[in-house]
């Protein structure tokens, strides 16, 4: 045990008390005072979201007040060389006319940044304002209080950084249990401590469909309550909180199976009312529902993807129902179609359809388990099947999104046995040879919600999450040296407000074994 604790411990000594580690840095032990008010972070006034930043970051870097007054490091100089250019830019504004000049992150964004502290001065340059944002962060998070001085104090570093991985999320159920949007609004502010870009809201299961959808309104019958509703200005809300922290909303509309909720508005697009899943791929009105669906979600969802699910696809009810097997043989007359076809037509048409409207689709593992390259190569194939071979889809020129289930390093968060150390070890590229490496995007810790609501998400998910965002953005992969570093991070989430729960939990959201969780270093598990 005392030797575990030595070797992490002169791991650790190496590294600087930061949350994803950077990947360049050079740190001396040189304490600097720093003299903080409410405009230390000196950034460009007319930039909406590095002005939101400013503010943002005041109480997260200075938390315990003003401290004593004195001589020390006064400001941090942001400059933004934003290399983004006019025609790239105006393709990334929204497509909502209440705030068309706005500029979201979007996949590929530069998030680099370079930040150097020293005795006299204190500076961050980036190529974007999403560099910037990252850069915020992690010098945040080297400000420490000194609570003998009442001083706030910094260390002296230079440090060049970006991330492994361009695709860092969290994806969220609101389909199983609904999420508030005061929880959701949480989930977003907490996202960025952990580096964490993406935001992917599984809106829509068997059990539920909360969201509001204009072209079709009679759709959020399916919805747990009418208490349980997304309206069109809850969604705006949580997508402007994600864009000025630098984070993408990615909408998931899970069809055609998970969507027996579809029924209760709009019964027509289901088999029959015993047997209402997959949805009906006979009917023209099912894929003029999944238009109009998709249609809204580009208004509100300002991102380039839409994930369109595809999983877990029982072909029964359409070999059982009269009318599909009536369609089947014309069909089959005619091109000498299966169930199994009429699969593969469904999928292609939802994601045809997203095209239409200017989203790139992303469905599950199992489409291209089915249909391998037959795919629109536009497609990006979300693998969370230990069977699904990586390798494969990479070579056939699909990208890919990673985050296996069901195995002991598992990001799947919902498997509460799998601990942060296990989710450490996974690593999204591991078997996918050097040169196609850059097909897989990154990946997400998933957030199942049969078990989670309000009550007990943040438990569930961090510090697990942080494993995980750490894996995504950095190029280190030592448990023990990053076992420190994640516990002084945990602390820091919890007096941010965010209830990660301990690192030495054997189940995930355990309550602390005793007195002291983030002072007494335990036993890692």
């Amino acid at each position: 045990m005392r030797s575990v604790l030595l070797v992490a411990a002169a791991a650790a000594a190496k590294q600087p008390p930061l949350w994803p580690l950077p990947q360049n840095y050079s740190c001396s032990t040189q304490k600097l005072t720093v003299i903080p008010s409410p405009a230390f972070f000196r950034v460009d006034a007319g930039n909406d979201v590095l002005a939101a930043a400013a503010k943002r970051y005041i109480p997260l870097a200075f938390p315990h007040g003003w401290g004593a007054p004195g001589v020390g490091l006064p400001a941090l100089s942001v400059v933004v060389d934003d290399g983004v250019g006019a025609t790239e830019r105006a393709a990334r504004r929204p497509r909502r006319a209440d705030d068309a000049g706005a500029l979201y992150p979007a996949l590929g964004d530069d998030e680099s940044y370079k930040l150097r502290i020293t005795a006299t001065s204190a500076t961050l340059k980036a190529r974007t304002v999403w560099g910037a944002l990252r850069g915020l962060e992690t010098f945040s998070q080297l400000v420490a209080y000194n609570f003998d001085t009442a001083t706030y104090q910094v260390v002296a570093c230079t440090i060049q950084d970006a991330p492994r991985y361009p695709h860092r999320g969290l994806m969220v159920d609101s389909g199983r249990h609904f999420l508030p949007v005061a929880t959701l609004l949480h989930v977003v502010d907490a996202l960025p401590f952990a580096k964490l870009n993406v935001l992917h809201w599984h809106l829509t299961d068997t059990q539920s469909f909360p969201v509001e959808t204009p072209s079709r309104p009679s759709l959020w019958r399916g919805s747990f309550s009418k208490r349980e509703r997304y309206s069109v200005e809850d969604v705006k809300r949580v997508v402007e909180r994600a864009r000025l922290r630098g984070v993408r909303v990615v909408p998931e509309f899970d069809t055609p199976g998970h969507a027996e909720s579809w029924c209760s508005g709009y019964p027509g697009v289901c088999p029959s009312p015993t047997c209402k899943t997959p949805l009906d791929v006979s009917k023209a009105e099912t894929f003029a529902v999944l238009d109009d669906v998709l249609g809204d979600a580009a208004k509100l969802f300002p991102d380039a993807f839409v994930h369109l699910g595809g999983d877990e696809v029982d072909t029964s009810c359409w070999a059982s129902t009269p009318s599909i097997q009536q369609w089947l043989r014309a069909v089959l007359r005619a091109r000498n179609w299966t169930t199994a076809d009429a699969y593969s037509y469904f999928v292609s048409t939802a994601a045809k359809i997203a095209r239409s409207h200017q989203k790139r689709p992303i469905q599950w593992a199992e489409v291209f388990d089915e249909f391998g390259a037959t795919l629109d190569k536009s497609t990006i194939v979300h693998v969370w099947k230990l069977s699904t071979n990586i390798t494969e889809v990479v070579e056939n020129g699909y990208d890919c999104l990673v985050n296996v289930g069901y195995v002991a390093d598992s990001w799947y968060l919902d498997n509460l046995d799998v601990t942060w150390a296990q989710a450490y070890a996974s690593d999204p590229r591991a078997t996918v040879p050097p040169h196609l490496q850059t097909k897989v995007l990154g990946g997400h810790g998933e957030m199942w919600g049969e078990t989670v609501d309000g009550s007990d998400f943040d438990a569930t998910v961090w510090p697990r999450l942080a494993a995980i965002g750490e894996r995504l953005w950095s190029s280190v992969d030592d448990v023990d040296a990053a076992w420190p570093r994640l516990e002084a991070f945990r602390c820091l989430l919890l007096e941010r407000g965010v209830g990660a729960a301990p690192l030495n939990n054997s189940m995930a959201r355990a309550a602390p074994v005793g007195p002291g969780a983030c002072t007494q270093r335990r036993r890692r598990i």
